[in-house]
């Protein structure tokens, strides 16, 4: 899935506003304006889309954990890793199994969540393929997350967030 398609669902499932999104951009360590966002929610097929990165996402997501969970208290080893992903922030590349992580945070869900969400999104998997989706890459057990999964997830909030199917 493209970075465009899962804040515009996101924002939808939400119910956040452009100045929302924009703070919790801003919240997240990545600047963006208002027009730069417009072209951002638009669709493909639109005039004017342009594509979003995905260090607009990640901050975005950031910033989502951020506004719902609070800030989080700062280690020496946290701030060891921030200043590496800060030097290679361009080369960022978030993977479906990162951002289905982060949204897992900032909305606190827990397991049995999980499973409703992605059911109402239309698709079932077992307690199993979700714990291996949450691996680290390498283990044995890792599961690659597909765009259908995340899809069905990201349909599945609007439904449990909205009403709507």
């Amino acid at each position: 899935m493209i970075a465009n398609d899962i804040i515009r669902r996101l924002r939808f499932a939400l119910n956040l506003h452009d100045s929302t999104v924009i703070d919790m951009c801003k919240e997240g360590g990545q600047s963006l304006g208002m027009d730069m966002l417009v072209t951002y929610l638009k669709k493909e097929e639109e005039p004017g889309f342009q594509k979003c990165p995905d260090r607009v996402l990640e901050a975005f997501l950031d910033g989502l954990i951020t506004a719902r969970r609070g800030k989080k208290e700062k280690t020496v080893a946290v701030r060891t890793n921030i200043s590496e992903r800060e030097a290679s922030r361009d080369k960022v590349l978030l993977s479906n199994n990162m951002i289905l992580k982060k949204i897992r945070i900032a909305l606190e869900l827990r397991e049995d969540d999980m499973l409703r969400v992605i059911g109402k999104g239309g698709m079932e998997i077992s307690p199993g393929e979700l714990t291996a989706i949450f691996r680290k890459p390498g283990h044995k057990h890792f599961r690659e997350c597909k765009d259908q999964l995340l899809r069905a997830f990201l349909k599945g909030l609007v439904s449990e967030h909205r009403g709507v199917e």
